[in-house]
């Protein structure tokens, strides 16, 4: 039975630490594709820093991005090609 018990656990174990690799490496790989100018964008750290900010600039609360309607994700785009990251200060 102890046997049995110390197999199981380790199996565990090895499962914890695949699932916890397997979600950190996807971070940042998420691609966003903006159909209004046909390019993808990977949202990572920055986009979402870029985001943040447009909706600072038009006084809006943050509200997840895949909530947005397909307008107000176009809106999204478009201030976003006319802001590269160097434009924020």
């Amino acid at each position: 039975m102890f046997k049995i018990t110390r197999i199981l656990s380790s199996a565990i174990l090895a499962a914890s630490f695949l699932l916890v690799s397997g979600i950190s490496g996807c971070t940042g790989r998420v691609r966003v594709y903006d159909g209004y100018h046909r390019d993808y964008h990977h949202w990572d750290h920055d986009e979402d820093d870029a985001y943040r900010r447009y909706l600072g600039e038009h006084h809006e609360d943050y509200r997840n991005y895949n909530k947005l309607n397909k307008d107000q994700q176009r809106d999204y785009w478009n201030w976003r090609h006319d802001h590269n990251d160097s434009d924020h200060h």
